[in-house]
């Protein structure tokens, strides 16, 4: 999109059109018809933040009508995710939906007017007349899917039974309608078998389970990434305007190389975006299966730490932060780092508790001999609801400030030729940004799931489980 033009979604419940094992295409397209009227009547009827977007949004009216819920359709069809039949069909529909929405974008420019940039758009010469600049995207829709009880997108299930992290991390197993209802019907349904998917994260080994339904009932998991990226390339190639929300998963053990050939894939098929998620690479990830949290083995090991020095010396460092002024003490001995101390202001409660026990975790890990850069990877990057902006970057918690006074810290040693040589040079990955190197506004934590929030679309998102403070 342009700066300053508004983003103007709606999404259409693809597995509701599926009559008797084929599409309704002529229900469809009517509700294509309703679609395109509706979101048009937006851009006229909505109030706008600034004068900048009201202008540009009603000079190119673009809409962006998508779908949701192509993985139920498919179940619903009996055709595998990761199949050519399926590519198929996205073809099919994709091209339908357009077509038919230019057409009633047509329609109603000949009685109410094209677009005002009409005249010196690509679409001139092409058509009579056009009331929309752009008709359709694909979005995650993400939250509007879990109401809708319809899968996400063009995504495939991210699994059949999952546990669903919610509130304060209490988590759910739930079971895809669809698969609980043929599963009853051809009799190999049991809260066992639910139970046991759930923790597995896929049927394409559980033999108790026809091979048909294992086939058809294929997930995230279980299709390969090269499969991944050819369905989002043919919806993007046939019907789709704007870009298309597309993730490829990837499992726990995936390297480097391999998220490396999607990304090549992405780009020589004509993909305007692509996205990568590894299972796991998130502390907190609001789906996920009983193999994703399973915990690795781990040797046993009994460290114990040095004891606490007589004397020691050191610095101490004003950080602020958005719960106020944060004082961090860093200390040392002949051996190096040995101790931390942080206080909050004046704060007491509960603040000052958890600041205790971060400081006395965080010395414990120094006379253990923990390095310096693994305990700042653990640090930086917390982030809370109230971050604030500090000399050199944004600071996103308390946390990270404790990081980032232990970082200057570091530095400050270095510079100063203390005699034991701590590398300055830390991972590129710790690197803080800025306001001026940074192009999205960094909001602190998710109330709901503690994820990342961002400024999309005008507003404050989570991106992990589409949380919104717009409502």
């Amino acid at each position: 999109m342009l700066p300053y033009e508004a983003c103007n979604l709606g999404s259409i419940n693809l597995p509701l059109f599926a009559k008797e094992g084929k599409i309704d295409w002529q229900d469809l397209g009517n509700v294509v018809d309703t679609a395109v009227d509706f979101l048009d009547n937006v851009i006229d009827m909505n109030n706008y933040p600034l004068p900048q977007i009201d202008a540009l949004a009603k000079a190119n009216r673009k809409i962006g009508l998508g779908v949701m819920g192509f993985a139920d359709l498919l179940f619903l069809l009996g055709i595998p995710y990761d199949s050519e039949e399926a590519l198929t069909l996205a073809k099919k529909l994709m091209s339908f939906i357009n077509k038919r929405s230019k057409e009633r974008s047509e329609a109603i420019a000949l009685v109410r007017g094209s677009f005002p940039n009409f005249e010196i758009s690509k679409y001139k010469g092409k058509y009579k007349a056009l009331r929309n600049a752009t008709t359709t995207t694909i979005a995650p829709t993400g939250s509007i899917s879990i109401i809708a009880n319809s899968s996400s997108g063009i995504e495939p299930l991210f699994a059949l039974s999952f546990v669903r992290t919610i509130l304060d991390n209490q988590k759910l197993i739930e079971v895809h309608p669809i698969f609980k209802e043929i599963a009853e019907r051809e009799g190999f349904y049991s809260d066992e078998l639910m139970e046991r998917i759930a923790n597995e994260g896929s049927i394409n080994h559980m033999e108790d389970i026809p091979e048909k339904w294992r086939r058809i009932f294929v997930t995230a998991h279980d299709i390969t990434p090269e499969w991944h990226i050819r369905m989002q390339a043919t919806f993007q190639r046939n019907g789709v305007d704007n870009a298309v929300s597309k993730t490829v998963n990837f499992p726990n053990e995936a390297t480097r190389d391999d998220i490396a050939q999607v990304f090549r894939l992405a780009y020589q098929l004509g993909c305007k975006g692509v996205t990568v998620y590894r299972d796991g690479s998130r502390q907190m990830q609001v789906l996920s299966t009983g193999k994703t949290d399973m915990p690795q083995e781990v040797d046993k090991i009994n460290i114990s730490p040095r004891e606490r020095p007589s004397v020691t010396y050191g610095r101490t460092e004003k950080v602020k932060t958005g719960c106020g002024s944060l004082y961090v003490t860093i200390n040392e001995d002949e051996n190096g780092l040995c101790e931390l101390f942080a206080r909050l202001g004046k704060s007491g409660g509960c603040a000052s508790s958890q600041m205790d026990a971060i400081s006395r975790l965080i010395s414990l890990a120094m006379r253990a001999g923990v390095s310096t850069e693994a305990i700042l990877k653990h640090l930086r990057g917390i982030r809370c609801p109230s971050p604030s902006w500090s000399e050199g970057g944004i600071v996103l918690s308390c946390p990270d400030a404790i990081g980032l006074a232990l970082e200057n810290y570091i530095k400050w040693r270095n510079n100063s030729n203390a005699s034991e040589q701590v590398s300055a040079s830390l991972p590129e990955a710790l690197n803080h940004p800025t306001k001026e190197s940074t192009g999205e506004s960094l909001m602190g934590a998710c109330p709901e799931c503690g994820g990342h929030m961002k400024h999309e679309d005008g507003c404050m998102t989570c991106i992990a489980c589409g949380f919104s403070r717009c409502g």
